[in-house]
């Protein structure tokens, strides 16, 4: 690792609450050392949610492990969908670089709405979460709560509720020490920490503004099928459903705003917006967006200007940039005008260098919560598409505080979702309407 790299980790651990972290360590308390159960040196994982994303994220745990000589073992899969369990499973022992990694016994596969609190009693060292943004701020508290090192997926949160329960467990985790990594990726690139830490040191000048997109042509679609109860639809198909997905500018635009937030060093103060749904028609598409623009403002006045789509045939891009009083820059690594620079070092697979950097952080015992800047990242595209759906200038503070709960009152499969179909199965009726829309 380079000296810039070291130097850029340090600065980005420094959001990782150190004082009360190492107040917790001081005291006895070594996850560390506590990190392998009865002295093993094997780490024992739980995969909690096994889609496109879960399946991912446990394939780059063991990729990881490669490089940090740590010795993995997977010991249970839990889903909400029992099929989703064992499709994952077996799939992953169907390809011989993991088959000798896995120890998951028929009685080890968990499904049902309390799959997350059977896999955390199986007793893991780590816990991977990757289900359906929405339940992120439950199945972290029940992790942390648990006492056990933790890898989620973004976006941590999908309203306020959600967003307030995550900066109670983050202090919950860093009083007990444990490690907490999030599927933010970007800050594991040595391209992304160089760039970043250069704008902050001045190469382009006093920071003006920036610009965040993600634009594309969209994601998959599940249908709806005859025996499926109206919960189960909704989760099969989830990235449609607010309570589930948040909508795309959440979902998938968390990455880019998470990069503006990285380089102002903190989260905005107020949005506003607009947006709307074009091209997004019929039964199998929610009640979301295909479109956002917002401008969010920073403390000092800086603005970062966003764009979201899912259209296709129109221009796409997945980018950040700063621009500055003396020259603007390609957050991804490189720097035009002033001090001119493009970024030339190693680009290792990002979905496995933050498995290793976070398995070395338990190994070392080092201070590492990536949940407080997770959650402020998520908050930040909430917020945009409170703006969007609103009409309004939605202030961070007010919209923490006031924020109404996406999410349903039961967990069941015959239980009613937040937002249910009309007569004719269609959701086009919840699609919010700015200016009728309360954002809180």
């Amino acid at each position: 690792m380079s000296d810039t790299r070291r130097a850029s980790r340090r600065d980005f651990l420094k959001t990782s609450s150190v004082a009360l972290a190492g107040t917790a360590l001081a005291g006895g308390l070594s996850v560390g050392r506590a990190a392998h159960a009865a002295g093993s040196d094997e780490m024992k994982v739980v995969l909690i949610g096994c889609g496109g994303r879960g399946k991912g994220a446990i394939v780059n745990c063991m990729e990881a492990s490669k490089a940090t000589g740590e010795k993995i073992r997977l010991i249970a899969v839990a889903d909400a969908f029992e099929d989703n369990a064992r499709n994952a499973l077996e799939g992953l022992k169907k390809d011989k670089t993991y088959a000798n990694l896995i120890d998951v016994p028929d009685d080890r596969v968990f499904s049902g709405f309390d799959n997350f609190q059977k896999a955390l009693d199986a007793n893991p060292d780590l816990v991977i979460i990757a289900t359906p943004p929405g339940f992120r701020p439950i199945h972290y508290k029940a992790a942390v709560a648990a006492g056990k090192n933790i890898f989620m997926e973004k976006p941590l949160c999908v309203d306020a509720p959600g967003y307030r329960s995550l900066l109670e467990t983050n202090k919950e985790a860093d009083a007990k020490g444990l490690k907490v990594g999030v599927g933010l990726q970007r800050h594991h690139e040595p391209r992304y920490q160089e760039t970043v830490q250069r704008i902050q040191d001045g190469a382009i000048g006093d920071l003006k503004y920036l610009r965040a997109y993600w634009n594309g042509a969209g994601v998959w679609i599940r249908e709806r099928k005859p025996e499926q109860t109206e919960m189960e639809y909704q989760m099969r198909n989830w990235y449609y459903f607010v309570w589930l997905c948040g909508d795309h500018i959440c979902e998938q635009h968390i990455h880019n705003l998470d990069v503006c937030n990285w380089v102002k060093g903190g989260h905005p103060v107020e949005a506003n917006g607009m947006g709307g749904r074009q091209v997004r028609k019929g039964k199998d598409v929610g009640h979301i967006y295909d479109h956002h623009f917002v401008e969010f403002t920073y403390d000092d006045g800086t603005k970062t200007f966003s764009q979201c789509r899912h259209i296709p045939n129109c221009w796409n891009s997945v980018s950040e940039y700063a621009h500055g009083t003396k020259g603007w820059a390609d957050c991804s690594g490189q720097i035009y005008g002033g001090t001119e620079w493009k970024f030339r070092g190693d680009k290792p697979n990002p979905y496995v260098q933050e498995h290793v950097d976070l398995q070395t952080a338990i190994r070392k015992n080092q201070p590492f919560n990536e949940g407080h800047f997770g959650a402020d990242s998520s908050f930040t595209s909430v917020l945009g598409r409170m703006a969007t759906y609103s009409g309004q200038v939605v202030k961070w503070d007010e919209a923490v505080k006031g924020g109404p709960c996406e999410m349903p009152e039961t967990y069941a499969w015959d239980a009613k979702p937040p937002v249910m179909p009309d007569e004719n199965g269609s959701y086009e009726y919840a699609v919010a309407m700015p200016g009728i829309y309360k954002p809180y």
